[in-house]
């Protein structure tokens, strides 16, 4: 629901810690293409999911252009922003793919509808195109070089998709991982990782599981992502294991991508 929440005066939503401050979450991944690895190589960017704030962290980043989106479910502070991508493909001599699994291909191609109609559309939808993303293990994607792998994720009774690329990983949404994709996991230098609030949630990680599966997967560095108003950013902090860490809205991270 992000932070401060609506209708809601508690001490972490009247934080004046701007970590406590938290738009629905996603990652913006930049990069040069694999085979230009020198000062002058076109600079890439790939995100992960567009939420009902991606204008103001696209204005904030100063993302000028998207050369594609990971989505990893069909969830609504996941796939409401789409529709901000308009401007920022309108130059793209093709359309900018959309990669997601055939579930969340079916809600997005539903709610945007506009969008990806072939009769009477509008002129300046967004010109983009839908990718199914399979579901077997071990499937990847590239793009411009980079190979992004899918990695099975748990979000209550449902599986989505989270997605290792390089040194890193980035699973939102979770509540549980199979054998298979902590395997997948291993070797990262940073693991971005669900962890909602205190207490046990039906759908999400909580923040004694999360630290749990995070030792077990054993990055370099793990930052707790997709975090409610119940963890209050310095004191939550403070009790965090060495290597762990709560993410903040327009933290940088590098890493080995290639």
């Amino acid at each position: 629901m992000g932070v401060p929440t609506l209708g809601c005066t508690c001490a972490v939503c009247t934080s004046t810690d701007p970590r406590n401050n938290r738009m629905r979450p996603s990652v913006a991944i930049r990069f040069h293409e694999a085979s230009e690895r020198n000062a002058d190589a076109r600079e890439r960017l790939v995100l992960i999911d567009t939420g009902q704030e991606f204008r103001i962290q696209a204005l904030r980043d100063h993302i000028l252009r998207v050369d594609a989106v990971l989505y990893t479910h069909p969830h609504a502070d996941h796939i409401l922003g789409l529709d901000d991508l308009r401007p920022l493909t309108f130059k793209n001599a093709t359309p900018t793919p959309l990669y997601a699994d055939a579930d969340t291909i079916a809600t997005i191609r539903r709610i945007f509808d506009y969008t990806f109609r072939t009769e009477n559309r509008y002129p300046t939808s967004a010109r983009v195109e839908l990718v199914e993303i399979p579901t077997v293990p071990g499937t990847t994607i590239d793009i411009h070089g980079v190979l992004f792998e899918r990695v099975a994720v748990i979000h209550g009774r449902s599986e989505i998709t989270g997605f290792r690329f390089g040194s890193a990983a980035y699973l939102t949404d979770m509540s549980d991982l199979s054998e298979d994709s902590i395997k997948r996991l291993a070797n990262l230098d940073i693991l971005i990782l669900d962890a909602l609030r205190r207490e046990p949630h039906p759908s999400h990680s909580h923040l004694d599981k999360s630290i749990a599966l995070a030792q077990r997967i054993g990055a370099k560095r793990t930052y707790f992502t997709h975090i409610s108003h119940d963890l209050d950013h310095g004191p939550v902090s403070a009790e965090l294991p060495a290597g762990i860490y709560l993410a903040y809205d327009g933290l940088r991270l590098e890493f080995e991508i290639a």
